[in-house]
């Protein structure tokens, strides 16, 4: 493995002492659970904005909404990215100004646009004619701006498809948008979450400079570019250390514009809290299908309705351990509901100590991102994720 790929490591967790902590929450709360560390999450922020000094970053809230994160966030300086009216709502009651919050979803009714509007809020995302309509209707003289489709190849997490239109639509809708008493402010892509292949992001910039070219002989100049997220975390499968993707994007950005860059902006959400999430969870039941099985089945008292959802297709592979030695087995990973869905690694196999037994905990790592707020709110009875904050 190449020194400029990293991945989750719990011997340096452990040796920042970050583990004592949790391993006592373990012992003095009811499993599942989620613990947050406010110190991680800062230092995600700092380490992103020193190597992009450029850009403007509005947290994805999405990826993690917890007041204690918005408020940390909001302190150091950070914007925010809202995907609906209550998430407005939230950042608006912490005291975020709406000058530091843009509406980041392409699918919206013409009664949110006009809510977010009426808050104040003046910087919208868009990728049809309809919601562009909808748009100039609600919200005149708001600042839109136009997200491209992308392929997401290389990302864990892809979002190609839902999102985005190709650049020929794209270039219909800024035309459009010049006669909707709107202001056609900039593009946006996606390359997909946990993106591996920063190719991608080369490829995106490269079609954005088409469009500001294109856009330019019409008689109109785009003035910025939404660069989304992207950005990695320490799963199990390594990714590239941060630096070399700002270093490589930065390259991209200079090439095609080498005159100035327009503003940009990114949208961080897993990288910045992914890996300040710890989930401590409980082994349920250890169990084979026939006696000629090579594989035991473990169940874990968390699964893909409790938090667990990026486990769908194997997609996300998060760091697990177990305070335990000895030899070890593959095993099958699977959640405690009533649902034949509930199967978090059945093909791709974590080796497990053959001593574990019902009641051990197991710590799920790099969980920062997408669990507790994906988590359900009663399948089977199941309550939601429960999250613990420590500094």
């Amino acid at each position: 493995m190449s020194k400029e790929m990293y991945s989750f490591s719990v011997e340096e967790y452990m040796a920042k002492d970050r583990f004592d902590k949790i391993k006592k929450l373990a012992k003095t709360n009811e499993t599942p659970f989620l613990v947050i560390n406010l110190k991680i999450v800062k230092e995600k922020y700092e380490e992103l904005k020193a190597n992009m000094p450029f850009a403007k970053i509005y947290y994805a809230i999405k990826a993690n909404p917890a007041n204690e994160i918005i408020k940390l966030l909001f302190e150091l300086g950070s914007n925010f990215d809202v995907a609906s009216i209550y998430e407005l709502d939230q950042v608006l009651g912490l005291g975020v100004p709406v000058d530091r919050i843009s509406f980041g979803n392409t699918i919206k009714k013409e009664k949110d646009i006009k809510y977010a509007f009426d808050k104040g809020i003046r910087l919208f995302v868009t990728d049809s004619s309809s919601d562009l309509e909808k748009i100039s209707r609600q919200a005149k003289g708001s600042k839109v701006f136009f997200r491209l489709i992308t392929e997401g190849s290389g990302a864990d997490w892809p979002l190609s498809k839902k999102f985005g239109a190709h650049p020929d639509k794209i270039y219909q809708l800024i035309l459009q948008s010049k006669n909707l008493d709107l202001e056609p402010y900039g593009l946006s892509f996606h390359v997909g979450s946990q993106q591996r292949d920063i190719g991608q992001w080369d490829e995106s910039i490269a079609q954005c400079k088409y469009l500001f070219e294109a856009v330019k002989e019409q008689g109109i100049k785009l003035k910025m570019i939404n660069m989304g997220g992207g950005f990695p975390g320490k799963y199990k499968n390594p990714a590239y250390d941060l630096p070399v993707y700002t270093k490589e994007i930065t390259r991209f950005l200079n090439e095609d514009f080498p005159e100035g860059l327009p503003e940009i902006i990114i949208e961080p959400g897993r990288s910045i809290v992914a890996d300040a999430g710890v989930i401590v969870s409980e082994i349920v039941l250890i169990s084979k299908t026939s006696y000629l099985s090579p594989y035991k089945w473990v169940y874990l008292d968390i699964g893909k309705f409790s938090g667990l959802i990026e486990t769908l297709d194997e997609s996300i592979k998060y760091p697990i351990y177990i305070e335990k030695s000895g030899t070890v087995s593959e095993v099958i990973l699977a959640g405690p509901t009533c649902d034949s869905q509930d199967i978090l690694y059945e093909h791709f196999k974590y080796k497990f100590p053959v001593k574990i037994k019902d009641g051990d905990k197991v710590y799920i790592f790099t969980t920062g991102a997408y669990t507790q707020a994906y988590s359900s709110i009663c399948f089977n009875g199941f309550p939601p994720l429960k999250m613990i904050i420590i500094e």
